[in-house]
């Protein structure tokens, strides 16, 4: 199974995070399939690959908590046609 996930980049005390496409069982800064997006908390920037993050959900990727949020409050899940919004965004 396939998540998107952040994955820590950036130094001490200055955490950035990489949004990527990653195997379940691969470890947080383990080999990533696919970056689409990058998240920066301190200065609440964020830049997402708007068709390759479709590209993924839409087989099946599962979204997780932080991320799923720094989605919804960007709007993509809007993007989603309506019989596809049925999967757990809770």
């Amino acid at each position: 199974m396939v998540k998107l996930r952040l994955k820590r980049c950036g130094r001490k005390q200055r955490p950035v995070y990489r949004i990527i496409a990653i195997d379940v069982r691969s470890r947080r800064e383990g080999k990533d399939l696919q970056k689409v997006g990058f998240y920066d908390p301190i200065k609440n920037e964020t830049n997402l690959n708007v068709p390759a993050i479709l590209y993924f959900l839409e087989r099946g990727a599962q979204p997780t908590g932080t991320v799923r949020d720094i989605l919804k409050k960007n709007g993509l899940f809007k993007e989603l046609l309506p019989n596809q919004t049925e999967f757990n965004l809770n």
